[in-house]
């Protein structure tokens, strides 16, 4: 699919890693809950958005499992270190494993699936444990509390807040100025 078939992607933030994009497909706006993967459409756009529209089919099957996966991971990330959540993400990433190569240019890793269609899935748990190794404390939720979107803090000192200070950070600003004006 060329740049210029690819549909929009309506979400407010995009571009996290991959397993906190996959929990970005679902949003707030105007205080409704929105989710882009309600159907397969919603799915090509999800993988379009993470180059993976070339290598995984946006069926029935692979957004069955992609949905698996999403939910597996809000678990663990709304509750790290629950059994279950745990239980669910080791769960989706026993359709995959990573194989040891030799390219070219060194040392490699490729890797595979039992069934293409969890391919999509089991890159978006991987990608999670991949975070968990790098900086587990810089996996964050939105601080507004009206915000449902997560992203991986990649600011120097680690402080972010917001999932955008334009958005989220400029309305919290905002409710707080406004908030200690009706005090005076």
């Amino acid at each position: 699919m060329s740049a210029a078939e690819t549909p929009h992607d309506p979400r407010p933030l995009t571009g996290e890693p991959l397993s906190l994009d996959l929990l970005n497909t679902r949003w707030m706006h105007d205080g409704v809950r929105q989710d882009l993967l309600t159907g397969t459409e919603g799915l090509a756009v999800w993988l379009a958005t993470n180059g993976l529209d070339g290598r995984f089919a946006a069926d029935g099957p692979t957004l069955e499992h992609v949905l698996r996966a999403r939910d597996a991971l809000a678990s663990v990330v709304d509750s790290p270190g629950d059994p279950a959540g745990i239980a669910r993400v080791d769960k989706v990433l026993g359709h995959g494993r990573i194989r040891a190569t030799l390219t070219a240019e060194g040392p490699g890793e490729k890797p595979e699936f039992k069934d293409a269609s969890w391919g999509a899935a089991w890159l978006a748990a991987r990608d999670y444990l991949n975070l968990l190794a790098a900086a587990p404390d810089r996996i964050r939720g939105c601080a507004h509390e009206a915000c449902v979107l997560h992203f991986f803090d990649t600011s120097r000192n680690g402080t972010r807040r917001w999932c955008s200070m334009a958005a989220c950070g400029n309305r919290a600003k905002a409710s707080r100025h406004y908030a200690r004006s009706r005090e005076t």
